[in-house]
């Protein structure tokens, strides 16, 4: 069984970064893919982004395009998402990910979750 445990949650003004932080608590050749998803007050459960852990490959949702990227460091079992211009209304819960591919992941089959980290910003 894998455990997360994410980490860089806070509050940050409108246009601040804040780069989260996903330690998984194993190495395992099953574990494909890592990534993020995101609950809004009122809305349900969103993807926002997801790397392969093998090839890298990305996947953004389109409010994550062109402000946040995801990274992972393989040897430490650990995946990133650094964000930046952050905006009012990515004030979520975010909750790292595990799944089988990125589009597995985009299409919501996600294996484990994590507890989350909120993101607050203020305008």
């Amino acid at each position: 069984q894998v455990q997360l445990v994410e980490s860089g949650g806070g509050l940050v003004q409108a246009g601040g970064s804040l780069r989260l932080s996903c330690a998984a608590s194993e190495r395992t050749y099953r574990t494909y893919a890592m990534g993020w998803f995101r609950q809004r007050l009122g809305h349900d459960r969103e993807f926002v982004a997801a790397i392969n852990r093998v090839d890298g490959i990305t996947r953004y949702a389109d409010p994550a395009k062109g402000r946040f990227t995801i990274s992972r460091d393989n040897a430490k079992n650990t995946v990133f998402l650094q964000m930046n211009s952050l905006k009012p209304e990515d004030t979520a819960a975010y909750y790292c990910v595990v799944g089988s591919s990125t589009s597995t992941l985009l299409n919501s089959e996600v294996t484990y979750w994590g507890q989350g980290t909120q993101v607050t910003v203020s305008s």
